[in-house]
């Protein structure tokens, strides 16, 4: 663990009784108290999250919008500030160079969230295509970003501020909550990748364990723990939001995985990748991203080859036994001609092939 990058919190994780892992370079958590059960007490009552690796990128200047426009795929002229959007950014061919949440600090400033593994990459695209008056930063460094989620997320972290969260609509932020005992203020948006309600939070960096700690303390009473890299993904796949490298590549458009709500193509500004994704949303793509649940017993996992008949039509983006509803699912990335609800395929598990059914996603939906 030694020649990974850490978060702030890093210290803390043995405390917690954490179980550490490689994550893209990352010295990171996959679980605390067991994946199972993190992924419950999240559902049920609420889980904590240091997703501190995220990247932040702030692109600030009076050629922003015009620049971002150009950049991503969502119409940012809808964005007033204290908005975020969740939008992507593509390559000339349609394919993914990230997805991300972009957040309007003010009418000439952003606040770029993009994956860890994808940072200096990002950062990188949006230099080689900047435009005069405009600046862009990678800010990493600077934030530690906690996530509290589920449906006792609000009522936990209301114990530490004195701003109503109840006002923090959804995919909207604020950037000056000041929280008990942290000097510094805090933006706080009502987003997650957990499918539940719940917050992020981006803190200065030397404030973030403080925080973690008393959020944890005030959660006490209602069951809150601190939850890893596990069920972060069991969470995020049963309520089929996309994880970069696995439904998204640059092999794999925002079409193919079903993200067309964020791709406007019918706003005025051209932006990379346009005409292909266009295209592709008009006439429709060649692959196309469903749910499947096993029937035979077995799991489908990122990778396996997916058949009909003798005929490969794709592969599995992402599976596994689902917490929530205890069976066997999968998301699989297939010919769209066998992507009707109830369609048998088979999957190649090892040196056999198992059936499966197509079936309606999100797997879960918060009620």
């Amino acid at each position: 663990m030694e020649d990974l990058q850490k978060t702030p919190l890093y210290p803390l994780y043995q405390e917690y009784g954490a179980k550490t892992i490689d994550f893209g370079g990352w010295a990171l958590p996959v679980q605390f108290s067991g994946i199972k059960k993190e992924h419950e007490v999240t559902r049920t009552k609420a889980g904590l999250f240091d997703v501190s690796h995220m990247g932040e990128i702030i692109v600030s200047g009076p050629q922003s919008e015009a620049f971002l426009q150009k950049m991503l795929t969502n119409d940012l002229s809808k964005l007033t500030v204290n908005r975020a959007q969740y939008t992507i950014m593509c390559y000339e061919d349609g394919g993914t160079v990230d997805d991300l949440l972009v957040y309007k600090r003010a009418e000439d400033e952003y606040l770029l969230v993009v994956n860890a593994a994808n940072t200096t990459k990002d950062f990188e695209w949006l230099q080689k295509h900047a435009a005069n008056n405009v600046q862009i930063k990678n800010a990493s460094d600077e934030f530690v970003q906690l996530a509290i989620q589920g449906p006792k997320a609000e009522q936990i972290l209301q114990k530490l501020t004195r701003t109503d969260l109840s006002q923090i609509k959804f995919f909207r932020f604020q950037d000056d909550v000041q929280f008990d005992g942290i000097n510094t203020k805090a933006l706080v948006s009502r987003t997650g990748y957990t499918g539940e309600d719940g917050f992020e939070i981006y803190l200065d960096q030397s404030e973030g364990p403080i925080l973690w700690k008393q959020i944890l303390q005030a959660g006490e009473d209602e069951g809150i723990e601190p939850v890893g890299l596990g069920a972060r993904d069991t969470l995020r796949f049963e309520a089929n939001l996309a994880l970069y490298g696995q439904e998204l590549s640059k092999d794999i458009t925002p079409i193919e995985a079903g993200l067309g709500f964020a791709v406007k193509t019918q706003k005025d500004a051209t932006f990379i990748g346009k005409e292909t994704l266009k295209q592709q949303k008009e006439a429709g793509p060649e692959r196309k991203l469903v749910g499947i649940e096993m029937v035979d017993k077995g799991i489908p996992r990122h990778g396996y080859e997916v058949f009909k008949g003798e005929t490969k039509i794709g592969e599995v983006t992402s599976g596994t036994q689902s917490p929530t509803l205890k069976k066997n699912v999968g998301l699989v990335l297939i010919h769209p001609a066998h992507s009707q609800e109830g369609e048998e395929i088979e999957v190649q598990v090892r040196k056999r092939r198992l059936k499966a059914k197509v079936v309606p996603t999100p797997f879960y939906k918060r009620k």
